[in-house]
């Protein structure tokens, strides 16, 4: 493929993420209004391998989206959910080698049965308490105090 054909898929898969950063940002820029004198801290994600979204594009993508909002600062902090399937032959739940191979890596078997590895999940919302008196009005007092003595 030419260097034009993956600038155009590398900038379409950067939008992709992006509309789920933003997607994301005001979801918990909502949930955050609802909790007044506070600041998200970080957002919590869990990401299977098969939801079709690329970390490190979602990471640089949330950094992007989240400037000039409420959440610019906050850390999106992403937990990797590996693919696992059910497999009838060991009656167990395995972690898959490879997306490539949907075959239980003990015995070899097929597993179509998918249990885990789809998710695109925010899964937690890191908030922190903000300061009610702003530290400018603390130094005027502070200030004013000095004078009168």
């Amino acid at each position: 493929m030419n260097e034009r054909g993956d600038t155009q898929a590398e900038a379409k898969l950067l939008m992709h993420e992006l509309s789920i950063a933003t997607s994301m940002i005001e979801m918990a820029g909502e949930e955050a209004a609802r909790h007044p004198d506070t600041r998200v801290v970080a957002l919590h994600l869990k990401l299977g391998s098969l939801s079709g979204v690329v970390k490190d594009a979602l990471l640089f993508s949330y950094e992007i989206a989240s400037s000039g909002t409420s959440l610019e600062g906050s850390r999106l902090v992403i937990e990797e959910v590996p693919l696992t399937v059910y497999c009838a032959t060991c009656d167990a739940e395995k972690v898959v080698d490879s997306i490539q191979r949907m075959c239980c890596p003990q015995c070899g078997g097929l597993t179509p049965t998918i249990v885990r590895g789809r998710e695109l999940e925010v899964t937690a919302l890191e908030l922190e308490s903000i300061d009610v008196q702003p530290a400018a009005v603390l130094e005027t007092d502070i200030f004013a105090t000095e004078l009168t003595q």
